[in-house]
């Protein structure tokens, strides 16, 4: 059934739209089957997420129709369809009234990703007015709140050296506690990484005081703060809170040094908002474990990173991972860098939308995947800047000499990028920073070659 009489009005224009505040914006790149109109395809689009079905029903009443999604531009050429949802169409909270991401979502992508006559449909940005803003938690901390802590200027504080303890999974406490320690003495930031929780092998009230006790005796050694991301995520919102809460009272009065790491992908917003709001003290590391499933450019069907990076600022993360933007192992490329300025910035130009904030707190760039000291200059010279979190787990443990060592190469690496330096030439008095060559001979073969001449002594 052609349902555009109804669910589409190509006569709306964009800016206006923008300007009355009353509508979610959504651009996708859509393909209707073989055999199915474009319009027509768009117009059931927006039925399916919002008040339509497949055939007339007798409910339908001028209310409805006044919340109706409306398609208001289409490109067949270039796939390009944007819906218009009103906001009065997302559920809300009953306790105190706010926006939830989950019903974006539901209404944004659901059933419409299953529909028969659409052959993909992948959203690459939405746009969100100044009210639907104010009504989402946003994050209650920023990588200002880690600076402060490190005993840094809270503007532009810079790079938070980092790791992942590794092997990712299968150490028993006391080893998992030990490489804490050994890193924090050359670094800043730990998290445990997105497995690892309360395994029979390593129980969280056996690890989690060792990995304490190994923060304190880091602490001591260097005269610096230390961070810990733990990971609380568990499918019951009961067991997250039980989870964090007990890392609290073991750190005690370090408590503020703890950041909760939670899978938001796999666990879903509730699990983003149920540690946002019950641990409101704490920086939210949102892990994005599984995300490729939908985001990666092979997949037709979804929303993109960009999109994943968006909604994880007004969900309240106060950190999510972005990638490596192609200079790490994970599948990027140089312009992934838009999902860190979104996140970042008050006042952003995406793929299709211009977004305002209007002074929600930052979500900090979290690097991660297959990084080290030698790529770091070259991933800062194509971010602009160096204040995110980079936790570089074969780049601090992979390093020859240790990973205090591997941790002070990134750190290195990252002064290398302050000083305009030839990271080459910067070795020569770094000592940590040129042992990340030998520790990493392909990477430096490929990013600097004849360094071994430039960097080894003749015979």
């Amino acid at each position: 059934m052609d349902q555009s009489n109804r669910y589409a009005d190509l006569s709306l224009k964009e800016a206006d739209l923008i300007a009355g505040g009353k509508h979610i914006l959504c651009a996708y790149r859509m393909k209707p089957k073989a055999g199915h109109g474009y319009l027509a395809a768009a117009a059931h689009f927006a039925a399916e997420s919002s008040t339509g079905t497949n055939v007339e029903v007798c409910t339908t009443d001028d209310f409805t129709k006044g919340v109706d999604a409306l398609v208001y531009h289409i490109d067949e050429a270039s796939e390009d369809m944007r819906i218009a949802y009103p906001l009065d169409l997302f559920d809300r909270n009953m306790i105190d009234g706010r926006m939830m991401m989950v019903s974006f979502l539901t209404l944004t992508i659901g059933n419409n990703q299953g529909m028969g006559d659409i052959e993909h449909a992948k959203m690459v940005d939405f746009y969100v007015p100044r009210r639907a803003i104010e009504l989402f938690d946003g994050p209650s901390k920023d990588i200002s709140d880690l600076w402060r802590i490190l005993g840094r200027p809270v503007k532009d504080g810079g790079y938070i050296a980092g790791t992942i303890i590794k092997p990712k999974l299968g150490l028993r406490p006391e080893p998992f506690a030990r490489a804490a320690y050994e890193f924090w003495l050359g670094g800043d930031f730990i998290k445990n990484d997105e497995p690892q929780g309360n395994q029979t092998f390593a129980p969280m009230q056996k690890t989690i005081p060792l990995v304490y006790d190994a923060m304190k005796r880091a602490m001591d050694e260097t005269g610096e703060a230390k961070l810990f991301s733990a990971n609380i995520t568990a499918d019951d919102h009961h067991e997250m809170v039980a989870r964090g809460e007990y890392i609290l009272r073991t750190f005690g009065p370090d408590a503020d040094k703890v950041a909760f790491l939670v899978d938001g992908y796999v666990g879903g917003p509730g699990m983003i908002t149920t540690a946002r709001r019950h641990f409101a003290n704490q920086y939210l590391h949102y892990h994005r474990a599984g995300h490729g499933a939908v985001t990666s450019p092979s997949a037709k069907r979804g929303y993109t990173a960009y999109v994943l990076a968006k909604m994880s600022r007004l969900q309240g993360a106060s950190g999510i991972h972005v990638g490596t933007m192609g200079y790490g192992k994970m599948e990027g490329d140089k312009d992934d860098r838009a999902c860190a300025y979104i996140i970042e910035r008050d006042s952003y130009t995406g793929p299709v939308y211009h977004q305002e904030w209007y002074g929600m707190k930052p979500t900090t760039p979290i690097i991660s995947g297959g990084m080290n000291a030698l790529r770091l200059p070259g991933f800062f010279d194509n971010l602009g800047h160096g204040n995110v979190i980079n936790t570089a787990g074969g780049g601090s443990y992979g390093h020859i000499d240790s990973p205090a060592a591997g941790a002070r190469s990134l750190r290195q690496a990252y002064e290398c990028w302050k000083a305009g330096a030839d990271p080459v030439d910067w070795a020569r008095s770094h000592y940590e920073f040129a042992r990340a060559f030998e520790s990493f001979p392909q990477d430096a073969d490929q990013l600097y070659p004849g360094w071994r001449h430039k960097l080894r002594p003749a015979a």
